[in-house]
């Protein structure tokens, strides 16, 4: 029987710090947003030494929470691109579904979208970008979104509005998800009375968000 590779633990073991020390790091920064190097690595378990091993220094880190973040937003965009709906709906679905991640990884998301790491963040978001592009394009062309304003700049507010209530709403209030949404459908146009038709019409939109 072959024995296993010696090598195999030792990996298996570095990848599970450094999931570790992301973890401890969206943890540790909830609390405290300036929190160093050695408080984070104290919550991972870890030493100074084995944090410099996986992240050259804090900002190496704080950008792969921000990648990370970013990824798992660029596929929910994905999955939300549906042609098929209405640009409203599938901009109200999509923003639903990217509050409910934020609200299980908010501080993650946060960092993301702080204005201190606007550069990172936009390279790393650029596909939910298109994707809020796309929409926009889409709405304006058959009348469904507002006109008065060009499309990159409704694209622009729509993400400035999303990163206000990622930021500032408190992610455990109940009423947050349905806060998100709404704020979105807004900004892009729709009066409160044409957002309450919208998920009315359509509750797992906000069966989503909750």
């Amino acid at each position: 029987m072959t024995s296993p590779s010696p090598m195999r633990r030792p990996r298996r073991d570095a990848a599970a710090n450094r999931a570790g020390l992301l973890t401890a790091a969206a943890q540790t920064l909830a609390t405290d947003p300036g929190a160093s190097v050695d408080a984070i690595a104290r919550a991972a378990g870890l030493s100074r030494r084995a944090l410099y091993g996986h992240f050259d220094d804090r900002d190496a880190l704080l950008r792969e929470l921000i990648a990370t973040g970013a990824q798992r937003f660029n596929d929910i965009a994905e999955q939300s691109a549906d042609p098929s709906s209405p640009a409203p709906v599938a901009l109200a679905r999509l923003a639903a579904r990217l509050w409910t991640e934020a609200s299980h990884v908010q501080v993650a998301a946060a960092i993301a979208l702080d204005e201190r790491h606007v550069a990172e963040s936009a390279a790393a978001l650029a596909p939910l970008r298109r994707t809020v592009m796309a929409l926009v394009r889409r709405g304006q062309d058959d009348g469904s979104l507002r006109t008065d304003v060009a499309a990159p700049t409704l694209a622009r507010l729509i993400e400035e509005t999303a990163r206000t209530v990622i930021v500032r709403l408190d992610a455990s209030s109940p009423e947050a998800g349905s806060l998100a949404v709404r704020a979105v459908l807004s900004i892009a146009g729709l009066s409160w009375r044409e957002a309450e038709t919208l998920v009315g019409a359509h509750p797992d939109i906000l069966g989503e968000a909750a």
